[in-house]
């Protein structure tokens, strides 16, 4: 699955637009509140959000002359951790968290790498980098991006202030290529994007509507 640089900078830069914009005036109240994401609050979530970015930036900073070997699908293929180093992952944001002296520190340390990766990002040329030990074009590698923050922008549930549709789009279509086949049209690319990514698990009727449903979570 591969996806033009153009496309993919002008829909990560649209997302993460609509994530500030989510989280920007969220209050503590609401930081302290559960996200989707198992063990952490949408407070923990920005947390997470905010170390992802400022790691997309090494990304953004590592160009190479190098041949792609992977793609905008193919990236969430590579080796994860096992359970145990995912459990010290979750903690390890719940402290980081819990660092901060009220929630709304997690924003205002936030907003200052959203700015930073909005330039970068927007001065980075077609080409290709090397991130997480692949090489990837600017294109699929803004693209995995545009996609992270669809899902965690979903995990925030906020369903008054959806992600762009342009970014789910691409979460489905990654999906998609991850399981080998298409989704039911009439099945919204969010409700893709959160059985893809294993936020929400099938039910019989939808496995019944689509068997590839079985194969999922397949996004990680």
């Amino acid at each position: 699955m591969h996806v033009g640089h153009d496309e993919a900078r002008d829909t990560f830069l649209a997302q993460l637009s609509a994530f500030e914009v989510a989280v920007r005036d969220l209050g503590s109240r609401q930081l302290l509140a559960p996200s989707r994401c198992l063990g952490w609050t949408v407070g923990d979530l920005i947390v997470h959000v905010h170390l992802a970015l400022q790691e997309m930036l090494l990304g953004l900073v590592s160009p190479t002359d190098a041949a792609a070997d992977s793609d905008a699908a193919r990236y969430w293929q590579a080796p994860t951790p096992g359970d145990d180093d995912d459990l010290d992952g979750l903690r390890f944001v719940q402290r980081l968290g819990a660092a901060y002296r009220r929630p709304s520190g997690a924003v205002t340390h936030l907003l200052p790498t959203v700015a930073g990766v909005r330039s970068a990002t927007t001065a980075l040329r077609p080409g290709r980098v090397r991130f997480q030990g692949q090489v990837l074009t600017t294109g699929d590698f803004l693209a995995t991006w545009a996609v992270e923050l669809a899902v965690h922008h979903l995990d925030l549930l906020r369903d008054d202030d959806p992600p762009v549709p342009a970014a789910l789009r691409l979460a489905r279509l990654t999906v998609e290529a991850l399981v080998g086949g298409a989704f039911p049209a009439d099945w919204t690319d969010a409700t893709v994007a959160l059985l893809g990514t294993g936020r929400v698990r099938p039910d019989a009727a939808q496995i019944e509507a689509a068997p590839l449903a079985r194969e999922l979570p397949v996004l990680t």
